[in-house]
């Protein structure tokens, strides 16, 4: 369950420290959750002080923790230096759609909706290329999105990023019903269906926020690559009933990622597993690493460390099993 209230929110933020300072190989991904936590404990001092820590660390995503930064520092009064941070984030462009729509966002929560629009278009000209809408990472198509709310709120007229919003858009309330600004005032209506239409938009927004807020904790599913499946099974052969062969572990993952999906779980994922790291984690557990209930366990582990890749890849992008082919050629393509 996650943290409700702001202690919680602090308890857990000491846990990802603590988590932190014993696996250094994850630290960024964990210091950057422990930030979050802050954030909403209200401890956004401290939280900046986190950001910093990464900063001044050589870290893999300085622009993320930039955009986080500035975000931050403007819900507590610091809206000079937030802005500073944003223009010269805009100024260094991006390559990951993340920054640029946390900068956005942000500039859209302090109603400044013109700078928002511009930079969320400066980001959709830089991110989207020639990439076809199959081709488009999450991450850039929630950019979209973000920018055709925005849009919407200043009655700008749709463009062809606005028509792709809406067709990568699959929730039954279309994106322009969704972000309409006129929405309020439905909520002091006394006609049923209108109450009822906001309600049913509302459940169509939090599950967006829901897809939002879990995207640090996707629902991950282990892939032992073969040479570390072949140690796992000579060292303990008790868990061969999990994984017949190497070819049928293979055939397996996709087939339950597939199937969460339809299911409507949002923000899958695939994490590497090595021998060492999971007898680490069964030692941790004070288990026998030949017990197949520690496996489900070890993946999520692995995913809360920020080790899981998103899944399913672009078509284009290289499969994640590691053929050298393209995820359409290779397991996206139905032939496994």
């Amino acid at each position: 369950m996650r943290p409700d209230m702001p202690a919680d929110h602090t308890t857990e933020a000491e846990r990802l420290l603590r988590t932190a300072a014993r696996y250094p190989e994850d630290r960024e991904a964990l210091l950057l959750q422990a930030a979050a936590h802050l954030e909403l404990a209200g401890d956004r001092e401290r939280a900046t002080t986190l950001y910093d820590e990464l900063l001044s660390s050589s870290p893999a995503n300085p622009h993320l923790i930039r955009s986080l930064k500035a975000a931050n520092l403007w819900e507590y009064g610091h809206e000079a230096e937030a802005r500073a941070i944003i223009e010269g984030l805009r100024t260094a462009m991006p390559a990951e759609a993340g920054p640029w729509e946390i900068m956005a966002e942000t500039l859209e929560a302090h109603d400044e909706l013109e700078l928002a629009e511009e930079t969320a278009t400066q980001a959709a000209t830089l991110l989207t290329g020639e990439a076809s809408d199959q081709d488009l990472p999450h991450a850039t198509q929630s950019l979209l999105v973000t920018r055709h709310r925005i849009r919407r709120m200043l009655a700008l007229p749709h463009d062809d990023w606005d028509t792709l919003a809406d067709t990568l858009h699959t929730a039954a309330v279309p994106l322009d019903e969704l972000h309409d600004p006129k929405r309020l005032w439905s909520l002091g209506s006394s006609d049923p269906a209108e109450l009822q239409a906001e309600i049913t938009r509302l459940r169509t927004e939090l599950g967006s926020y829901r897809t939002a807020l879990s995207r640090p904790f996707p629902v991950a599913v282990l892939h032992w690559p073969e040479a570390e499946l072949d140690e796992l099974l000579a060292s303990y052969p008790e868990l061969e009933s999990e994984y017949p062969t190497y070819r049928a572990h293979l055939t397996d993952i996709e087939a339950s990622l597939r199937e969460l999906a339809a299911a409507g779980t949002p923000n899958l994922g695939i994490v590497p597993a090595t021998v060492p790291s999971y007898e680490a984690f069964a030692a941790s557990e004070s288990s026998s690493p030949a017990n197949a209930d520690l496996l489900p366990q070890y993946a999520t582990t692995l995913a809360a460390r920020g080790r899981a890749t998103a899944w399913p890849p672009a078509r284009g992008a290289a499969c994640w099993c590691g053929s050298g082919r393209t995820y359409g050629e290779c397991h996206g393509g139905g032939e496994h």
